[in-house]
């Protein structure tokens, strides 16, 4: 393993999709394993939605299909994680509530510049995630086809659903509703509202028949308040309010076919994704359910749907909770990695 913490990548001003200027921009990203003559050996792995790269580590191993002794694997944190730049870090000018609207489309633009200007990589042979992860999976097969072989989002869509936008305005709403978050001016973090919103989310984390069996259990919680406690304890700890809430808009924007790129036409984009794709959703997450999925794998030439029966629901992914999945995803991955190289061409730049 890479005992080094982490990289910065310096991006300078970069113009966003929405017109606005994200000052002084950095990635912060962290490689495993090295990359092979050929160059053919690289595997992306973006953050989800409450993650780091550390929490990246779950998915890969020596003994696992991801192995840091086969591949190059880059692990790129996205912006408004706090490491990448984030409300929390930003200039002084776009700190906290000043901080401006991001999409996926632009972590997106702003990884490709990370690969292809500083690390001087053309092509990548896998980008996996789960959850938000897997949502950049998809934009990046959309985004530039010539330059992902295959793609293996789990838990994800490639446009969030109306569904799912109501979900994360529900968690918006208990965050914003504690005085002290002061519409993002706050000077102290706002507890409650922190407090509030893992506790909503926890609600739908996991499905309803992992409380109905009580699962919770597996987790060494004794019942449901420990596990709700928990939540919020997580949230007041390790996160910045204005962070999630920006991760949250990036979220709910997600839809691969927005930008000149595509005009809006989802179906459009889907079609034009050249990936080797293996899409693995759970059969009861609440967040992505299995049909958006199956819209998803008509449209895509070479996509295969690959639904995993589990109660965990959504966090049926995190590392360690189902062992059941990480072999179906291994399994995915030896899959993808099996077909054979075929030789990308780098696309050219697009402008926002």
């Amino acid at each position: 393993m890479n005992n080094i913490a982490y990289e910065i990548y310096n991006l300078g001003n970069v113009k966003l999709l929405s017109g606005e200027i994200l000052l002084s921009a950095k990635l912060a990203y962290k490689t495993y394993g090295s990359l092979n003559s050929d160059k053919s050996n690289v595997i992306v792995l973006p953050t989800f939605y409450t993650g780091t790269h550390n929490r990246n580590e779950g998915f890969f191993g020596t003994n696992r299909a991801i192995n840091p002794e086969k591949h190059f694997i880059i692990s790129i944190n996205l912006f408004g994680n706090g490491l990448s730049t984030s409300p929390s870090n930003a200039e002084i000018v776009q700190k906290g509530s000043k901080f401006p609207t991001i999409s996926l489309f632009d972590n997106i633009a702003c990884q490709y510049k990370l690969l292809t200007e500083h690390l001087n990589i053309s092509k990548i042979a896998l980008v996996a995630g789960w959850s938000m992860a897997g949502c950049q999976s998809y934009q990046w097969a959309a985004q530039y086809p010539d330059m992902v072989n295959a793609i293996l989002p789990f838990c994800a869509s490639a446009k969030t659903s109306k569904h799912n936008f109501v979900f994360l305005e529900g968690v918006k709403a208990a965050l914003c509703a504690d005085p002290a978050w002061n519409n993002g001016d706050y000077t102290s973090p706002p507890v409650r509202g922190l407090k509030a919103f893992g506790r909503v989310y926890a609600g739908w984390a996991f499905s309803q028949t992992f409380f109905r069996e009580q699962k919770y259990k597996n987790l060494g919680f004794q019942n449901v308040e420990e596990l709700l406690v928990d939540w919020e304890n997580d949230h007041v700890k390790n996160w910045d309010a204005n962070n999630l809430l920006t991760k949250l808009l990036t979220w709910q924007k997600g839809d691969i076919s927005i930008g000149k790129q595509y005009n809006g036409n989802f179906i459009e984009a889907l079609k034009n994704i050249k990936a080797k794709t293996i899409i693995i959703p759970c059969s009861n997450d609440l967040y992505f359910p299995p049909e958006d999925n199956e819209f998803e794998a008509k449209h895509i030439k070479n996509a295969e749907l690959r639904t995993y029966n589990s109660v965990w629901g959504h966090c049926v992914a995190n590392p360690g909770n189902d062992k059941g999945f990480e072999t179906a995803l291994d399994q995915a991955v030896n899959d993808l990695l099996a077909v054979s190289y075929t030789h990308l061409t780098l696309p050219t730049n697009r402008e926002v």
